[in-house]
């Protein structure tokens, strides 16, 4: 796979992104009649416009949106895509001017200008959507156009992660033509500039992807046309690729799926690559609800669940008992939940309960979706209620429902208790931070935390060495650990299987562990 140390050192932010003109444009030798590649997944996109989306919709824009700036193969910083060249332009960090690439189009032929870049980043903040992008533009304040191809970013204070937010799918540049400046567009198009085109979607199923011959940027593809096929469950998906009916599978291979694959590789033609990551599991609490608001209850479950159980029996072994939000491998991992909690204990979860005035049995709900993390997330929840319940202090309901709805109904504060993952956005600590708090966020339920956001996120951002932020980050995850709000369950790694006859895997995750779709490519052909 890509560079296994891209994890273990801080990311660090470059003061200056630049490249000769012409170098890095795209192009390929794929074969224009050459069988697509089928990629199946369980992670559906819950919208196509990229305003609304800051969830596993990015693994679809990735490949037909593009940003400013992405990553070439195996490179953990960023890289100009639909920009020539982009730097901050004073000593501060709160001026950032891009320079666009020449002849930029998008798929329908339209120009890509300066006025198109700031029509994109307008209109989402202008429809900031609940739970969506509009969370990463915090320090945005307005973006400033010089001719056709110069972009200026005006921010509100010192913010050397945003070169790294120019990266996500969700800064994708879209065409003024096509998407609406105050609302979100509808129906099942998609107008982008990256080196794919949306041919066919069928939503909840299949999305066809062909060669946008308009795109020049960062990406080499070796392949043209990819077709990714959106499967409920893990079963499904695995069967479907040792009867050879899809290719690749990435995001949402069960844990006895992997383990299988492994040990049978060989014998069935498959291959099977891991990677460490930075993607994390956790419980969320909304404060709407009764119990869920309780500060009581949200340490007793914390002093209840035992993490090592539940990366064990269920998952086995494929994720690591996780005991911070951010992850091991990023300045300002710590592991805060265990050094307060220690190992799971009824006993002392119930003094805090009685501490408290609180002597009745529990009552919670927990939601969780049935299909976008795979086969085990159903079990993982089933073992979270066995460890509560075990306790003598809870009685827990479960509900489910599929991604699109799930998403949904989050955004809306619906659910006491929910089950999330997060994928970064990019590899820095301030992305395990900032997402999650503050009135909006990416999960819909607004976290007031001043000392967090008017404080310590401020301090860091104005720190250019991402490694010398790691007091701010401790902090940060020490005030998470007191009010246990949010409560993280385990790491994770990636898996990508595929049959024999594919190359090119060991390049194809990204730093957000998204799939670069062009790094695909049939091993017969090249």
């Amino acid at each position: 796979m890509f560079n296994r140390n891209r994890y273990l050192p801080p990311l660090a932010v470059i003061a200056s992104i630049s490249m000769v003109t012409g170098c890095g444009v795209f192009s390929s030798d794929a074969s224009d009649d050459a069988d697509p590649i089928v990629v199946g997944t369980t992670s559906a996109p819950s919208t196509l416009d990229p305003a609304a989306a800051w969830d596993s919709s990015w693994e679809l824009m990735r490949n037909v949106f593009q940003p400013l700036l992405g990553y070439a193969p195996g490179a953990s910083e960023p890289e100009p895509d639909a920009a020539e060249s982009c730097e901050f332009t004073d000593s501060s960090s709160t001026v950032y001017s891009c320079t666009l690439r020449e002849g930029l189009k998008f798929s329908n032929g339209h120009t890509l200008d300066a006025q198109a870049v700031k029509y994109s980043f307008d209109r989402i903040k202008k429809i900031n959507v609940n739970g969506g992008p509009a969370g990463l533009l915090t320090t945005l304040s307005r973006v400033q156009t010089k001719g056709d191809r110069e972009v200026v970013f005006h921010l509100s204070q010192p913010d050397a992660t945003f070169p790294l937010v120019l990266t996500t799918p969700a800064m994708s540049i879209v065409d003024p033509a096509d998407y609406p400046a105050d609302k979100l567009r509808e129906g099942t198009e998609i107008t982008g500039s990256g080196p794919y085109a949306l041919d066919s979607y069928d939503e909840g199923k299949k999305a066809e992807l062909v060669s946008n011959e308009n795109y020049k940027g960062l990406a080499d593809r070796k392949n043209s046309a990819v077709t990714i096929e959106y499967f409920g469950q893990s079963d499904q998906m695995v069967k479907a690729l040792k009867d050879k009916k899809i290719s690749v599978i990435y995001r949402g291979l069960g844990a006895a799926d992997i383990v299988d694959i492994q040990t049978h590789h060989d014998s069935e033609n498959l291959q099977i690559v891991e990677s460490p990551t930075t993607e994390i599991s956790y419980l969320v609490f909304n404060p709407k609800d009764p119990w869920a608001k309780n500060p009581a209850v949200r340490k007793a479950v914390a002093q209840v669940l035992d993490r090592p159980a539940l990366a064990h029996n269920i998952y086995k072994d494929t994720v690591e008992p996780l005991y911070s939000m951010i992850p091991r491998g990023l300045v300002g991992h710590t592991t805060g939940f265990f050094d307060d909690y220690g190992n799971p204990s009824a006993t002392k979860a119930k003094s805090i309960l009685t501490e408290a005035g609180i002597t009745e049995t529990v009552p919670l709900t927990l939601w969780y979706t049935s299909d976008r993390y795979g086969s085990q997330t159903k079990p993982a929840f089933e073992e979270l209620k066995r460890q509560l319940e075990a306790s003598g202090l809870f009685s827990v309901t479960l509900k489910s429902r599929p991604w699109k709805t799930y998403s949904e109904g989050y955004q809306k504060g619906e659910y006491p208790i929910f089950g999330r993952g997060w994928n970064p956005d990019f590899n820095d600590a301030d992305n395990f931070i900032a997402p999650f708090v503050g009135e909006q966020n990416a999960l819909g339920t607004p976290y007031k935390s001043p000392e967090i956001t008017d404080k310590l996120l401020p301090k860091s951002r104005a720190e250019s060495d991402r490694g010398a932020v790691s007091e701010e980050f401790e902090e940060a995850q020490q005030i998470l650990v007191d009010d246990a709000r949010l409560i993280p369950l385990w790491q994770g790694k990636a898996y990508t299987a595929a049959n024999e006859e594919i190359a090119g895997l060991e390049n194809v995750i990204d730093p957000a562990t998204m799939m670069t779709m062009w790094q695909l490519s049939w091993k017969t052909s090249w």
